[in-house]
């Protein structure tokens, strides 16, 4: 229900049905949403990036990747993204956030492996600190799939100060990241 709607609904004295009206969650209230796409150019592999007003940024997986798009069940997440470097092995201490590893904005975060043979690397899309990967996907890896902006997230990463505003500049804003939706929809009919 717009808010349109429930003024005039009060205007004319009717009850208002506030069970239809929901708060917002958490990640609409506090943070904003940007956006990377077809990442190492593979077509669609989106990635979002929630920043906070503290400049912590949340990421997770697009609503447009492969991954969410069709609904793919996710064997297993491997955070191990090379022979050496294994991402659940990141320790931060300290208000510094001392010992994170450092990220570029192409390090890979982890390796999602689909029940259909297709594997999908997850990058951190922004230069910084990680200060934390989500662990429950381990347990619970199609958490991406169900709820890919709360308890779905990847990792928790934080930019250098000062670098917030460059980052969110190199990254698409949610108008921008509808209209290329919408481009790419438009592109792949048939004319």
């Amino acid at each position: 229900m717009s808010d349109e709607e429930v003024e005039d609904q009060l205007a004319l004295g009717m009850s208002l049905d506030l069970s239809a009206v929901s708060p917002p969650s958490v990640t609409e209230r506090y943070y904003t949403p940007f956006y990377l796409t077809d990442i190492k150019g593979k077509p669609c592999e989106d990635q979002c990036v929630l920043f906070h007003s503290n400049r912590i940024c949340v990421i997770t997986i697009a609503l447009s990747h492969p991954i969410v798009k069709h609904k793919k069940k996710i064997d297993n997440v491997d955070f191990q993204v090379s022979g050496q470097t294994n991402r659940l092995e990141n320790k931060v201490s300290g208000k510094g956030k001392r010992g994170g590893q450092w990220l570029v904005d192409i390090s890979p975060l982890c390796v999602a492996h689909c029940e259909d043979g297709s594997e999908h690397v997850l990058y951190s899309c922004v230069r910084g600190k990680l200060i934390e990967v989500n662990d429950r996907l381990i347990d619970d890896p199609n958490l991406l799939i169900n709820k890919p902006e709360a308890e779905g997230y990847i990792a928790i990463v934080l930019p250098k100060l000062g670098q917030s505003e460059s980052l969110k500049k190199s990254l698409l804003t949610k108008q921008q990241y509808d209209n290329k939706l919408l481009e790419r929809e438009k592109n792949a009919k048939p004319d």
